[in-house]
């Protein structure tokens, strides 16, 4: 019998899983803490992407787990090298959080939201339907998922706890 085990993802990380191990990440404030999962074979990976598009960066070493554009890729790429169908695949989301609030109205200052909606042009550009989000408002979340229920157990301080 295996023993069900916590895989951590850091923040600009991420990992994959097989069941009955879990997937857990911390700190999504802006971030957005992406799951996609094949739920028929109990795989899934986990994303806590930083940034929405890698394009903006001025980095010359380009860490591609941080940016919603190049880490999907990334982990769709894994899913489906670890036996997950591209076609089987669905994702669940959280965070995405405006955790400051400013007197601009600049675009650039709009980091959770833009995250957000990066994770899911991302997300259909690969043709994975979202299942469920828990998303934006002003307060961090911690999420861990089940990949043998499909379930995204998500702990925010001002929400108390939910699954999706």
């Amino acid at each position: 019998m295996n023993k069900k085990q916590i895989v951590k993802v850091g923040i600009a990380d991420l990992n994959t899983i097989t069941a009955p191990d879990l997937i857990k990440t911390s700190g999504l404030g802006s971030c957005v803490g992406v799951v996609i999962y094949d739920h028929k074979r109990k795989i899934a990976g986990m994303s806590h992407v930083m940034l929405p598009d890698s394009h903006l960066s001025r980095q010359r070493q380009l860490n591609i787990f941080k940016f919603a554009d190049t880490a999907i890729d990334h982990l769709v790429l894994l899913l489906i090298q670890e036996g997950a169908l591209q076609k089987s695949l669905k994702a669940k989301i959280a965070g995405g959080a405006q955790m400051f609030r400013f007197n601009s109205d600049s675009e650039m200052m709009r980091i959770g939201p833009r995250n957000v909606e990066a994770v899911k042009a991302r997300l259909k550009h690969h043709s994975i339907p979202l299942i469920a989000e828990d998303t934006g408002g002003n307060c961090g979340r911690t999420i861990e998922f089940n990949v043998e229920t499909s379930e995204l157990f998500i702990r925010t301080v001002s929400k108390g706890e939910q699954i999706i």
